[in-house]
């Protein structure tokens, strides 16, 4: 209970100033003048000011409110090894049931972890716990930690709240650990490239440093071994293998009584970029769609495109002068021979044999497809006549015989079952209705499949586009010559630019449009496994934790062609998915952790921010096998030092909630009312003495 007076003027405090100080120039000019009744006239004025201000006296009825204890739980990564997490629960449990028993004290749990983080974010998790808890409140923060902590504040000042913090430190002195950490890496590097990895292997509580194997894996597969010595920079050349992320693992050998491998492991993720993709496009007998490819593939920024058509046979002498030709020789050799392997790609746009290409330069294409080079065929009248491309030693690599016959009607290409599934083909623009939504074309080669696979066909079924692989390389034939038609908006056109570019980027192996491929990606805190096949069903897949723990997943139908299936990453590093004959990797986080990479637990980090609030940072065990003690708790008030060797202090609040208020009001009523007309009236009274 406690009394005060408070005022609730009638009239704004700035006037009733104004009436003071007029009245005390009154009043001292009267007092000079030796004016009688000046005294009872300054009564009368102060209690009409006292009256003007209304002062009442108030009675608060208080009740004083808990001191809240903060008792944080430390549930990183780092936390798991040994016996940290038990001691923490143990810790937590004690602390907890020990604050519980004390008057005045309310314990609020707060839990920490690195999900979603890099590193251990005590004292933001600290400030969020306790932002519905007014500062003075707050009579300590009690943080059960290995000391590994990255949120530090560089003062006290900066801290969520204003009280004693108190570490008490999991693990125990005498701690030994290997650890491998990336110091430089690229984070781009060219197809078939030679990148360099720079690491270091560090050994800490360790005092002799012995040598100590690493073994460098890329995408899963090793690459390379060695010897390095703990404390030493290394540097190891990599190849850039494939576009898209390239996953390389460094991993030395375990030792002896550390505390965990799991940072034994450093991942550096190198995203191998293409140089610019070479098509060589060979354009043969003059139509109405031949700048169709020319136009696509200039328009691609990733694509260096080389066109030639053949107009003039290079045995041709007319006695022309060499100055005076518009036209040069076909350079067959320096393409076919000697440079061919340059080229990603060739294509052949209504091409005949008609003796510009020796058989031999066509034997060379084919070992070119062979050892892994790309050959389209888009096909006219041309590929079922006597001069038929499929008359020279490159026939050993088409899938595609023709018949001899070319047919001449309309009809609307269309997607086959297994093109439906097929990348190139998948969800075309259009092809979701039937018939498709694109125009019709007039033209298709009639020609027999002897390999490969049909995704698009024409009228009667026969195969329009054929996708074959040959060797290591690929082969496409596209039987009509009439994908022009889209292109130019006929009967509203096609998507020739999605039919067309994807088609390229297949034959140039392009990884997204890869027919059987099992991938492994993030979105959001989710890891996503997605398969991608031309069968019509999948196995599980099995997708294993940087822990070494697994899972298995059973994958849904996501559409023609895919399987996924979905689970939460609640761990940060390198994730693999294996369905048996494929394998994926991702890494979840950053590739260096920070929760990681010390793995000792120290007091050393917290003891300048302990000590700014007068609070104390203490091991709760001194060896492996010792049990945890937790330190005498010790309520204090009016203190700035809470904690010493063996125990804990409380600066407890002095924080109370008002539950009633009782106002008496000084100048209300009859009896102010006299008041008042009792100091106006004896001045009156001693005026008319």
């Amino acid at each position: 209970m406690s009394w005060n007076v408070v005022f609730d003027p009638y009239l704004p405090w700035w006037l009733l100033a104004l009436g003071l100080v007029l009245a005390a120039a009154v009043l001292g000019l009267s007092f000079m003048r030796r004016v009688r009744g000046t005294l009872i006239r300054g009564l009368a004025f102060l209690a009409l000011a006292a009256a003007l201000a209304n002062p009442s006296l108030v009675q608060e009825e208080r009740r004083p409110l808990t001191s809240v204890v903060a008792v944080v739980a430390d549930r990183s990564a780092s936390q798991t090894v040994e016996t940290r997490g038990a001691d923490t629960e143990a810790a937590v449990a004690e602390l907890t049931d020990r604050l519980s028993g004390l008057r005045g004290v309310e314990v609020r749990r707060i839990d920490t972890s690195t999900a979603g983080t890099d590193g251990t974010q005590l004292f933001a998790d600290i400030g969020r716990g306790l932002s519905d808890v007014p500062h003075d409140r707050i009579a300590a923060v009690i943080a059960v930690t290995d000391g590994e902590v990255h949120d530090i504040p560089e003062q006290a000042s900066r801290l969520p709240f204003s009280a004693p913090f108190h570490a008490l430190i999991t693990g125990h002195e005498g701690e030994i650990d290997r650890r491998i950490s990336i110091l430089s890496a690229p984070k781009f590097g060219l197809v078939a490239s030679e990148q360099v990895i720079r690491f270091r292997v560090d050994e800490d509580g360790v005092a002799s440093r012995q040598p100590t194997g690493v073994v460098v894996r890329r995408d899963g597969e090793e690459i390379a071994a060695m010897r390095v010595v703990p404390g030493t920079e290394v540097s190891v050349a990599v190849t850039i293998d494939h576009g898209g992320r390239n996953i390389y693992e460094l991993e030395t050998e375990p030792l002896d009584g550390e505390l965990s491998p799991v940072n034994n492991r450093a991942v550096s993720v190198i995203e191998g970029i293409r140089e610019n993709l070479r098509v060589l496009l060979v354009s043969g007998e003059p139509h109405a769609g031949e700048r169709t490819w020319r136009n696509l593939l200039k328009s691609d920024a990733s694509v260096d495109l080389v066109h030639f058509t053949i107009l003039r046979p290079p045995e041709k002498q007319d006695g022309t002068p060499i100055n005076e030709l518009s036209l040069i020789a076909f350079p067959t050799r320096e393409l076919f021979a000697t440079k061919i392997d340059e080229f990603d790609l060739i294509i052949f746009d209504r091409y005949q044999s008609r003796g510009v290409l020796p058989l031999i330069y066509f034997d060379n294409i084919a070992q070119y497809v062979a050892k892994g080079g790309a050959v389209l065929i888009a096909a006219g009248p041309d590929y079922s006549g006597n001069d038929s491309l499929y008359d020279t030693p490159l026939s050993a690599v088409l899938p595609a015989r023709p018949t001899g016959t070319v047919v001449e009607e309309p009809f609307r290409a269309a997607i086959t079952d297994i093109g439906a599934r097929h990348p190139v083909t998948r969800e075309l623009p259009g092809s979701e209705q039937t018939p498709p939504a694109w125009s019709r074309w007039f033209r298709i080669v009639e020609a027999d499949a002897e390999r490969g696979e049909a995704v698009m066909s024409g009228p009667g079924d026969r195969p329009l586009l054929l996708l074959a692989r040959e060797g290591e390389g690929r082969v496409a034939t596209l039987l009509s010559d009439h994908v022009w038609l889209w292109a130019r908006g006929f009967e509203g056109g096609g998507p020739h630019t999605q039919l067309l570019r994807r088609l390229a980027h297949w034959l140039m192996k392009e990884p997204d449009l890869e027919e059987e491929v099992l991938r492994l990606t993030t979105r959001g805190s989710d890891l996503v496994v997605e398969r991608q096949t031309l069968g019509e069903a999948v196995e599980p897949v099995t997708v294993t934790m940087p822990t070494g723990e697994s899972r298995t997943l059973e994958l849904r139908d996501a559409g023609p062609g895919l399987f996924r299936a979905e689970m939460p990453a609640p761990e940060l590093g390198l994730y693999e998915a294996n369905d048996g004959t494929l394998k994926a990797l991702t890494h979840v986080g950053p590739t260096d952790p920070r929760e990681f990479r010390l793995l000792r637990s120290t007091t050393e980090p917290l003891a300048a921010i302990a000590a700014g609030t007068g609070g104390t940072v203490q091991r709760l065990k001194d060896a492996a096998d010792a049990a945890p003690e937790i330190p005498r708790i010790v309520p204090q008030t009016g203190s700035t030092r809470f904690g010493g060797d063996g125990w804990l202090g409380l600066d407890m609040s002095e924080a109370y909630e008002v539950t009633g208020i009782s106002r008496i009001r000084l100048f209300s009523g009859f009896v102010g009312l006299a008041l008042l007309l009792g100091v106006l009236g004896s001045m009156w009274y001693r005026e008319g003495r």
